[in-house]
């Protein structure tokens, strides 16, 4: 899952992509003959509330482990970045897990909080400024996955990237490196990134985190079709589907499906989309990596390797990168 995020504003933010995203990746998606929606399109306010109850379930090991170790390291993941640096979040949410790096920052460090949501990054801005009353925030608002241009002022300094929640396992590898490099490129020529990434472990365990048993998982997963129906003049049944997670240890993957219980015929701003039974809208991928597969990847990216911080366990690991090659 997205288990991360985009989104903020404040001092004069930069606009999101156009509101029919949503409407062209629908109706493209469930053209195809594996019917898929971008895992993005989960997250309207009643999909990030359902997703806010999921990161505290038993189930879901990731968030509160990675919280952890962002509370026992953060001095180490931010040292050496003076008060004329830049911290920057790519798909920044509600910025709660930022708050371990920026307690552990100067004054006059500025804050850059990128995602696509503008009124989280409003809340997130108002409430970060309040505690950090010397802190300059600077959201952009726009969706990470496209190029970012960060204020010119900021250009030249230090700068620190972070991209917590392991929202880099949504991406297929070939995407990630992609992603990674598109990061590289946005940040200042002096910069380090930190960034969360989820590890490979039993797969019972892992499909568990996706499919809990209270359900959340599943009515975060079928608001899709609700946030469809609201928003696109669509007719889903709800009831007629079924979340599904299942694990793909050959891609090493977690997948989220929508399973058609029943033959029927849906549509979608007047376009008709035929299911059988049992067919499915894939909605999530989230890639499970070793250590070294993930520092493999940084590297073709264009990044170095540095530091290493995991939990007790190995659940979950946060990376360190630095000197990437613009060339």
């Amino acid at each position: 899952m997205r288990r991360g995020g985009v989104q903020t504003r404040h001092q004069g933010a930069v606009h999101a992509a156009p509101a029919d995203d949503f409407a062209d990746a629908v109706l493209a998606g469930l053209s195809k003959p594996q019917k898929a929606i971008s895992s993005q399109f989960l997250y309207d306010a009643r999909g990030s509330a359902l997703f806010e109850e999921i990161t505290g379930l038993p189930e879901y090991y990731p968030t509160r482990t990675e919280t952890a170790i962002l509370s026992a390291y953060a001095a180490e993941m931010v040292d050496g970045l003076g008060a004329d640096g830049v911290l920057v979040e790519f798909g920044s949410g509600s910025s709660v897990k930022t708050e371990f790096l920026l307690s552990q920052l100067r004054p006059g460090v500025v804050y850059v909080p990128v995602d696509v949501s503008e009124s989280a990054l409003y809340e997130a801005a108002q409430r970060l400024s309040a505690r950090f009353p010397t802190l300059d925030v600077r959201p952009v608002a726009g969706n990470f996955s496209h190029p970012i241009r960060l204020p010119e002022d900021l250009k030249a300094r230090p700068a620190i990237g972070f991209f917590p929640g392991s929202t880099i396992g949504n991406f297929g590898p070939p995407d990630a490196v992609r992603l990674l490099r598109s990061f590289g490129r946005a940040l200042p020529d002096v910069s380090r990134f930190i960034i969360g990434v989820d590890l490979k472990k039993e797969a019972r365990r892992l499909v568990a985190a996706y499919n809990d048993r209270e359900g959340v998982t599943a009515a975060f997963n079928l608001n899709l079709l609700v946030r469809i129906n609201r928003e696109l003049a669509g007719d889903f049944d709800v009831e007629s589907f079924r979340h599904e997670a299942i694990y793909d240890p050959r891609a090493g993957r977690i997948e989220m499906h929508l399973v058609s219980d029943v033959t029927q015929d849906v549509h979608v701003l007047g376009c008709r989309f035929r299911f059988k039974a049992g067919e499915s809208i894939h909605t999530e991928n989230s890639y499970k990596y070793t250590a070294e597969q993930f520092r493999e990847m940084a590297g073709a990216a264009g990044w170095h390797v540095g530091r290493l911080w995991t939990d007790a366990n190995t659940d979950f690991s946060v990376h360190e990168l630095f000197g990437f090659g613009k060339g």
